[in-house]
């Protein structure tokens, strides 16, 4: 395992399209950064094409599976003594099927709310007291409804679009939670529709699809830049989105359930 880097800016999902272009960003800001990455071979060739760029640039690559409960408490363990000064919760899947993670998750709630999750509150005691927190959330949160079956969907209950967008939301209330009950700063970034493999929904269409419309999306690098503004924030519980920063809309402050599911995920992920 590598060396760790006390006081990097741990970036989960960072040899994805938008995590490399936050490694970038962050790098060129003179930042530490800890990559860490479920694809150790994939999360090497991203950060020897940053270094390339970003010469001399700290960083540091570690595994990190969050659709697995003990890949992330390894993780937390291997980090527990850097102090971190900030995570950026960036990793996310949309799979187009139901599966089941080892813990008996369904994949995508794994991965995009309940590893976060877990990475985020092992990690609470470890950060450095003046540390940040960004979950990327998305648009779609605005469409999602939850209920207290979260984290027990079967293959009935599963819609790909639908299922993402729902955790997404639990995410954002998490968010929400974690900014009520620590002292350091939590926030949101939405990183609007981003021409990466996250929006290839492995369907016949999609090459059309591909043609007509991921030239309109955005680039990797507009996308992330919310979360990097966010990172370096002294605001709190506010989201990010292009150039602003907003307040959260009541609707998800209010929302009866948040509190629930903090404690039910605690549960089901062994805190």
């Amino acid at each position: 395992m590598e060396e760790i880097i006390p006081g990097s800016i741990i970036v989960t999902g960072a040899s994805g399209s938008m995590g490399k272009a936050a490694v970038e960003a962050l790098a060129r800001k003179g930042r530490s950064v800890t990559m860490a990455c479920r694809n150790l071979e994939k999360g090497e060739a991203a950060r020897r094409d940053v270094l390339a760029k970003v010469p001399g640039a700290a960083i540091r690559l570690l595994p990190l599976d969050l659709g697995s409960l003990r890949s992330v408490r390894a993780f937390a363990a291997a980090v527990a003594g850097s102090a971190p000064s900030g995570l950026l919760n960036n990793a996310g899947t949309m799979p187009p099927r139901f599966s089941l993670t080892e813990d008996g998750l369904e994949q995508t709630v794994a991965v995009n709310y309940a590893g976060p999750y877990l990475l985020t509150r092992l990690l609470l005691d470890s950060f450095a007291p003046s540390a940040s927190i960004v979950n990327v959330v998305s648009l779609t949160v605005r469409y999602a409804r939850i209920d207290r079956g979260l984290l027990e969907k079967g293959p009935e209950d599963f819609h790909q679009l639908r299922t993402y967008a729902t955790s997404k939301l639990a995410l954002m209330l998490f968010s929400i939670e974690l900014a009520r009950r620590t002292s350091l700063r939590v926030n949101m970034s939405d990183p609007g529709i981003v021409n990466s493999n996250m929006i290839d929904l492995g369907r016949w269409f999609d090459p059309l699809a591909d043609a007509l419309f991921k030239p309109l999306c955005k680039r990797p690098e507009q996308g992330i830049a919310p979360a990097i503004s966010a990172l370096e924030s002294p605001q709190t519980m506010k989201l990010f989105k292009r150039d602003k920063c907003l307040d959260i809309p009541a609707r998800f402050l209010d929302n009866p359930l948040a509190g629930y599911l903090w404690e039910e995920t605690a549960r089901r992920t062994g805190l």
